[in-house]
């Protein structure tokens, strides 16, 4: 692994790092009730990275894509995520623009592609059901051909962000008689079609993050099935060559210790921060510096892999794994470091320290470990496909 930048890589990286410092907005965020990444002035930051072709980087050219490669990818996101600048692809650009690019029709990639990277076309996630998350090809939502249509019946869960959004691209069960990773289509659904319900799902943070959907009767017309039917659990898996190391969570957790560790020097005499001083606490919070170093290293080894035309397999279970089970330990740590004053959860609460941020992380990271593949599948992965040991 070569650490070292090529001139033009190095080129790139300067020219990225001007971008942001001419055109980055004022963090200054909607609150915790708002949908992620609303800034002031995102209208605007959005509007110049469309220009730069820089929403989509890794999308082809000819559909307002970058066509960059994925080394260029890497150096995007990770000055991107070291300058905390917000996020405008979403889902949109990283799932559903891929498989319409790919899979779509003519008419699917002019009517969704520009609304997608012009942020009016806002996209969930419609895969995991009550009884089909793990084993996603379990799922059991119908979709019957009526006609020039298809009607929809089922039920979603977990769906970040559904309340936002006004498409969901979705997995539905066509065939039942099928082997179970067969007979699934893929259909892209307007959100505001008759006899769908978004209902909110709190998480221990009380921020609305998921929701249940529910399909009664939804008609949704043939011509938004993307790819075949019955086809559709090999469309879902479609990607394009996007950079994947996870750089933007590593150098995430590495300015979440920083901010830990401002606000304890900032307020020595703080009774937040007494326990802080306790050395074993210290320790602790090294530990954490490093481990992030650690995360850093593995999301550099993907990146080499993937510049060398290698496809990282249980490389990204493993740094998966070690990222999720990071940030429950940063936020176990900040609350240790915090003391009983760092379990207050409102950001209204002025004695909330750092406004109630490490805590709601604390409650929040519960879940970080089960969703895009819980833990144990991904130790299963790396059992199986690094270690070369037999399935149970």
């Amino acid at each position: 692994m070569d650490f070292r930048d090529t001139p033009a890589e190095a080129a790139f990286r300067t020219e990225v790092r001007a971008f942001i410092r001419e055109n980055l907005p004022a963090d200054d965020p909607a609150g915790d009730d708002g949908p992620p990444g609303r800034f002031r002035g995102l209208a605007g930051w959005r509007k110049k990275l469309v220009e730069q072709r820089w929403v989509a980087p890794a999308w082809p050219p000819e559909y307002g894509g970058g066509g960059m490669p994925v080394m260029q990818q890497f150096i995007l996101n990770e000055e991107m995520a070291e300058a905390q600048a917000p996020s405008v692809g979403g889902l949109g650009v990283s799932m559903a623009g891929p498989t319409i690019i790919t899979h779509g029709t003519e008419d699917q990639k002019q009517e969704h592609l520009p609304r997608i990277l012009s942020g009016e076309g806002f996209w969930c996630q419609g895969f995991s059901e009550p009884g089909a998350g793990s084993d996603l090809a379990a799922l059991q939502s119908r979709a019957v051909r009526d006609g020039d249509d298809y009607v929809i019946n089922g039920q979603k869960i977990w769906t970040s962000m559904a309340q936002y959004a006004n498409w969901m691209f979705m997995l539905a069960r066509t065939d039942p008689d099928a082997p179970k990773h067969r007979g699934i289509s893929y259909f892209l659904v307007n959100m505001k079609s008759p006899g769908i319900t978004v209902r909110p799902i709190y998480n221990l943070a009380g921020r609305h993050d998921f929701n249940e959907v529910f399909f009664d009767n939804v008609r949704v017309p043939a011509r938004n099935r993307v790819g075949e039917e019955n086809r559709g659990w090999y469309v879902g898996t479609t990607t394009l060559d996007f950079e994947r190391s996870s750089i933007s969570t590593a150098v995430g957790h590495r300015h979440r210790l920083d901010t830990l560790v401002r606000y304890i020097q900032d307020h020595p005499g703080d009774g937040a921060t007494t326990l802080a001083w306790n050395p074993a606490v210290r320790h602790e919070i090294a530990d954490r510096y490093i481990e992030a170093a650690a995360q850093r290293l593995m999301s550099y080894r993907i990146i080499t892999m993937q510049a060398r035309g290698l496809i990282p397999n249980y490389e990204s279970s493993m740094t998966k794994l070690f990222s999720s089970e990071l940030e429950q330990r940063i936020a176990r740590t900040g609350m240790r470091a915090l003391g009983l004053i760092g379990q207050v959860i409102s950001s209204r609460d002025r004695r909330a320290p750092l406004k109630a941020r490490i805590a709601k992380t604390y409650l929040y990271s519960l879940a970080i470990t089960i969703g895009g593949g819980t833990s144990e599948v991904q130790r299963n992965v790396i059992a199986q496909r690094g270690l070369g040991l037999p399935r149970d």
